[in-house]
């Protein structure tokens, strides 16, 4: 995820103007995992703060302008991360690490066990391990005389059947590892607990929120009624050198639970907010945090102070931003200065500095960002502090309970909380966005239900593809060099002979075309099926064109290419698996064009040598596999003038080939390529015709395009004349291989652009050969030599495939595509 927008009031270089020298420039930090570029803002200030940067992650990744060494490893796996840092810790050349922090949710016990391990201040692993796990924590809790809800672990029926009878409701069904409120569910009557339950245990997945890599356990509290608040503390040497309460608002929408804003500082009286900063720090005390940067989660209720949740780490989001604002400390510098051993020298003013209000961007429901304006005149008004929009146009966001996403948040000041609240509303003002819901008739819609947790949610995955789906229909046609394409297709390598180079040529053409536009390509090599579905699946690719022709290296599994691009939901160029699969079945197709009454040469098929040709055929007739492409199987001998060379041919098809043989009475004349671009009949349009005429062709060869004339160099093929547009050719017979083709490329239901072949006998009769869909487009091609003569060079035949593809996506039920038009 990408900073898209970010404005700050102050600038970053004025912002430590009038401090003493800093006393970090001498030292090196870990950083345990980056998390996602919305952090950047934190590397940013580690960087300007002069500290040599470590950083522990699986990846080098966006940070790594900021990085001075990576320590690469799984930070799921710690022994793994354990063993990395080891070793580069016996590097006698790598700067000595003086101190780790962590600002990832995810990766705080790794970090305790990192400083368990290597002597570094921090919080011992056996504390946050009883921390981190919301249930251990809720034992703590009642084991230490603090504060605690009614709670039990949720496993089994019985579990459930015993909340039933000793609990009050609401209640509040939780992940033990959970973060940013994912799966927290409120149960509002004991009818619907068993149901939510079952939700939460079917759905609760790593793949939507990371953070659940600890442990998938579940528990069950008695729903805590009151004031929320968010006590951020700075502790050293166990005692509290900084603390400040903020307003949580807005918290709970319906059935889940997530921060819209939060207003510092509190504006609970002193009489309320005294208990509960003492109830934190006896809470710190049992538990035995000597140092660290710690954001306390509790509520003042009637009956007292009662804690949530305790996260080691730094507070998200604009936490950070608000606390500097409001009180002038810097919480990732002071919590830098904690984690190296620097002696902390905090002053807290006894007036905050502004009263600040923090504001998260939520939509009402998951879907795609559609519209999103920002108003000039917003950045001009004294008090916004910052903004962040962490999200762009035809980006998904998934709130509860498909994620935890957002657009981003600001913060806004104000002279009183009364001030801040008016420049809070006034802001929002200046910012409309839209989120287009997934559509219902898909995957991911819903049905109406009682309760929104009795869908089954889909796993995270399978929402971002759609998303793909649905941000491709939202596509301007002003905005496609913004795309994101993606092209499959097939890479040969070393001897590759003259098939298998071009159909590499060809993938590799249109991703420099649209690259030299502008385009951010990707090529995928469905030779390496394997690895081009993983990186398919986990791209953030917008359209994928698809050139692909096949797969293990046989062109019958061509379709196959197409389907995975719809199963992995991914709006891609050309015919559906339909199409492709039916054309590759010549016999098939003349059966299908036979019912439609579309003239084709005269034919009869074979499975097996002993099938019977019908003898009411006229010689010559042609010979050829019926499944097969690019002529492969297609010789000059391939026109037979007897039995005897009929069966020579029906033998090497059937038996050497292991094909089925398509048998026509070979029709002299000149051949005809109509190529047709669009999909239904508002776009439906036909390029002029190709002409081919063999009429100087040397003795002894057949009026074909075999194998050799493509693909070998035999001179004799030279000979043939190609003419486009073609000349002195009457425009009845024009129209009337044009409407034919026409007809052929809608029986078979064609897409965005397809080629078919049409020969005309003596008398101008035209009979339909073949259609192509998904045609080679190579430069000098056919397809795209046409499209030049109406003004479309190589890039611009291109730019129109994708532009008639989303055109295609539009206002369309997904997998729309895949139902044919004609039954």
């Amino acid at each position: 995820m990408a900073n898209i927008y970010i404005y700050k009031t102050k600038m970053i270089s004025n912002e430590d103007d009038g401090k003493p020298p800093n006393s970090l420039k001498k030292k090196t930090l870990l950083v345990v995992n980056t998390g996602f570029s919305k952090k950047r803002f934190i590397f940013q200030k580690l960087k300007k703060l002069g500290l040599t940067i470590v950083v522990l992650n699986k990846e080098k990744n966006w940070a790594q302008p900021y990085v001075d060494h990576w320590i690469l490893a799984d930070t799921t796996n710690h022994k793994e991360s354990l063993a990395a840092l080891e070793k580069y810790s016996s590097v006698p050349t790598n700067p000595k690490i003086n101190g780790a922090v962590t600002f990832w949710e995810d990766d705080v016990l790794l970090t305790s066990k990192i400083s368990d391990k290597f002597n570094f201040i921090g919080i011992p692993y056996h504390v946050a391990k009883q921390v981190r796990n919301k249930y251990l924590f809720r034992e703590f809790c009642q084991n230490n005389n603090l504060p605690v809800p009614k709670y039990k672990l949720a496993k089994n029926q019985e579990d459930l059947r015993y909340i039933l009878k000793h609990f009050r409701f609401p209640v509040v069904v939780k992940p033990a590892y959970g973060s940013e409120s994912s799966f927290v569910v409120k149960v509002e009557n004991k009818e619907d607990l068993s149901e939510v339950f079952q939700y939460v245990k079917n759905n609760i997945s790593v793949n939507i929120q990371s953070s659940l890599s600890d442990g998938l356990d579940i528990f069950v509290e008695e729903f805590i009624d009151g004031d929320e608040v968010d006590i951020d503390l700075l502790l050293q040497n166990g005692k509290v050198k900084f603390c400040s309460v903020a307003d949580n608002f807005n918290k709970s929408k319906g059935l889940f639970f997530y921060d819209s804003g939060q207003a510092i500082p509190s504006s609970l009286p002193e009489k309320q907010q005294a208990p509960l900063i003492e109830m934190v720090e006896e809470t710190l005390e049992k538990l035995g945090i000597q140092h660290g940067c710690i954001h306390f989660e509790a509520k003042s209720t009637r009956y007292g102070p009662m804690p949530l949740e305790v996260n080691l780490r730094l507070g998200g989001d604009y936490v950070y931003s608000y606390i500097k604002d409001a009180w002038g400390v810097d919480m990732i510098e002071e919590n830098i200065k904690i984690a190296v051993g620097d002696y902390l020298k905090i002053k807290k003013p006894e007036l905050p500095k502004k009263y600040i209000i923090g504001w998260d961007l939520y939509p009402e429901n998951s879907g795609v960002l559609v519209q999103l304006d920002i108003d000039e005149d917003l950045k001009e008004k004294k008090y916004l502090e910052e903004l962040h929009i962490h999200k762009k146009i035809g980006d998904p966001i998934l709130v509860q309970p498909e994620g935890s996403d957002y657009l981003g948040w600001l913060t806004v000041s104000g002279e009183n909380p009364i001030d801040a609240q008016d420049n809070l509303k006034d802001a929002l003002d200046y910012i409309e966005f839209k989120v287009v819901k997934f559509d219902p008739a898909s995957s991911v819609g819903k049905t109406l239900r009682k309760h929104r947790h009795t869908f089954a949610s889909l796993s995270k995955d399978t929402l971002l593809r759609a998303a793909k789906i649905e941000s491709i229909r939202h596509v301007s046609s002003h905005n496609l060099r913004k795309l994101h394409i993606g092209i499959a297709c097939n890479v040969y390598n070393g001897g590759s002979n003259t098939v298998e180079k071009d159909l590499m040529s060809v993938g590799k053409n249109i991703e420099s075309t649209l690259a030299k536009r502008g385009y951010r390509t990707s090529f995928y090599d469905f030779n390496n099926l394997p690895k081009a579905f993983g990186e398919l699946e986990h791209s953030d690719v917008d359209l994928v064109f698809n050139v692909c022709e096949r797969i293990n290296n046989s062109s019958l599994l061509e379709p196959h290419a197409a389907s995975i691009l719809d199963t992995l939901q991914l709006p891609y160029t050309g015919s559906n698996p339909f199409t492709l699969a039916l054309c590759i079945d010549k016999i098939r197709v003349k059966k299908l064009l036979a019912y439609h009454d579309i003239p084709t040469p005269r034919w009869d098929y074979a499975y097996t040598i002993d099938d019977e040709i019908s003898e009411e055929l006229k010689y010559p007739l042609i010979v050829k596999p019926g499944n097969t492409d690019n002529s492969i199987g297609i010789t000059n001998e391939s026109v037979v003038t007897n039995k005897k060379e009929l069966m020579a041919q029906l033998d090497k098809i059937i038996t050497k080939l292991g094909r089925p043989a398509l048998v026509e009475e070979y029709i002299e004349g000149d051949e005809y390529d109509v190529t047709i671009l669009g999909s239904d009949e508002t776009d439906l349009r036909i390029l002029p015709l190709s002409r081919s005429m063999f009429n100087k062709m040397p003795k002894g060869y057949w009026h074909i395009y075999p194998f050799e004339a493509k693909w070998e160099s035999d001179n004799a093929y030279k000979n043939i004349v190609i003419q486009r547009p073609p000349k002195n050719i009457s425009k009845k017979l024009e129209s009337l291989i044009s409407e034919i083709a026409l007809d052929t490329y809608n029986i078979l239901d064609c897409h965005d652009y397809g080629r078919v072949e049409v020969r005309v006998d003596k008398n101008d009769n035209p009979y339909i050969l073949e259609l192509n869909p998904n045609p080679s487009i190579n430069i000098g091609d056919c397809v795209p030599a046409v499209a030049q003569l109406v003004g479309m060079d190589y890039g611009d035949f291109l730019e129109e495939i994708i532009r008639m593809a989303i055109r295609r996506y539009k206002n369309r039920p997904p997998y729309y595509h895949l139902q044919a038009n004609l039954i």
